[in-house]
């Protein structure tokens, strides 16, 4: 975590003859939430720093400007001019996005997922699209680790899963649980915690981080099994059509630099974050089990079928066009992000922001790029 927070290719500072002026970033996690702690509470310092306090956002967290569901139209409306966003919360506005977020359950590596989910957020025409529509810019994207079962009582195997009411996050987690027999419940992060302290929900599906950080799901859990059931994928980053337009290219492009920096921070801490939580768990008395082999069969089973179904699915459900070609293109850009990435230190921001920035950031003119 040191890396973290004093490492990670410091940016030349810039100065403006322009005024400054304080902006509002939005963002509904806690402040020691790892989206929000790096690419939020660090960057909004950074970026202040580098333009030598030209351009300051004031980051409101937990929700306290507008929550999580209003994001998108915050953005929109300018109430917020930063803030970050996880389609889920708006279906009907961001359906191309959400059918991505699907085929995200079927992810193999959670880091190129990432940063296959930022480069066709950057670049796919269908994809800015969608966002430009809905009044925003999207300048770069999360993905969390992969999601594990954190129970009540021992699962292992698909039987395990049967009657259970399992909180979950996205439409083809529901599925899957569905398919085990589950009960799929809906419900806000926040609430988990009760939630299984209570017994209204027997497991979560949640990323191993929420063991440890911010959520302290550890302190009420009493096992975790490591099955890599797919990962989740949302904007970091979405700014105002309109203050996005107003900014001088130079300042678009300290922002693209930190923006690059905030994310390999931010996936960095999630690579860190998930050892120390599996770590601590485990000395808190928490069970930390293996699947079965029948268990890891019937998800890849499940997950083919999730692929092959998607956008027909998609079409019916959704109403959209035909995704094929936004999917088929986030797989190949995961394949070729999983090369990019394939010996780098995922301990270590300096490492992976370099890879992110040569191979996308450093590619975009800040003179053009969210104008179109």
């Amino acid at each position: 975590m040191k890396k973290l927070l004093l490492g990670a290719a410091l940016l030349p500072a810039m100065t403006w003859a322009a005024g400054a002026e304080t902006f509002q970033a939005t963002n509904w996690m806690a402040p020691a939430h790892i989206l929000n702690e790096f690419p939020y509470q660090m960057f909004a310092k950074e970026v202040a720093e580098a333009t030598d306090g030209g351009l300051t956002f004031e980051v409101y967290s937990s929700g306290a400007l507008v929550p999580a569901p209003t994001t998108m139209q915050g953005i929109a409306d300018g109430v917020a001019q930063m803030g970050i966003v996880y389609p889920p919360y708006t279906p009907s506005e961001l359906p191309l996005n959400n059918t991505v977020n699907d085929l995200a359950f079927v992810a193999r590596d959670d880091l190129a997922a990432a940063f296959a989910w930022t480069e066709l957020g950057l670049t796919n025409a269908k994809i800015k699209a969608e966002w430009s529509k809905n009044g925003g810019i999207f300048a770069g994207g999360y993905s969390t680790p992969f999601y594990n079962f954190i129970c009540m009582g021992e699962v292992v195997s698909p039987k395990d899963v049967a009657g259970k009411k399992v909180r979950v996050a996205g439409t083809a987690q529901t599925e899957w649980i569905q398919s085990l027999g589950g009960v799929p419940v809906s419900v806000p992060i926040a609430d988990v915690y009760s939630g299984l302290e209570r017994g209204s929900i027997d497991c979560t599906l949640s990323d191993a981080t929420n063991l440890d950080k911010g959520n302290k799901f550890w302190e009420v859990a009493k096992t975790v099994n490591t099955l890599p059931q797919g990962v989740v994928v949302g904007a970091t980053y979405v700014f105002n059509k309109d203050f996005w337009k107003n900014l001088e290219p130079a300042q678009r492009r300290t922002l693209l630099d930190n923006i690059a920096l905030g994310l390999a921070r931010s996936q960095v801490a999630y690579h860190v974050g998930v050892e120390a939580a599996l770590a601590g768990s485990k000395e808190r008395g928490l069970k930390v089990s293996e699947p079965t082999q029948e268990m890891r069969d019937t998800l890849a089973a499940f997950q083919a079928q999730v692929a092959a179904k998607l956008p027909a699915k998609a079409m019916a459900e959704r109403g959209i066009e035909d995704p094929t070609d936004v999917l088929n293109e986030f797989v190949a850009l995961e394949q070729k992000w999983q090369k990019l990435v394939a010996d780098v230190d995922r301990t270590d921001p300096d490492a992976v922001v370099a890879i992110l920035r040569a191979n996308l950031y450093d590619k975009l003119d800040e003179n053009t790029f969210g104008l179109e």
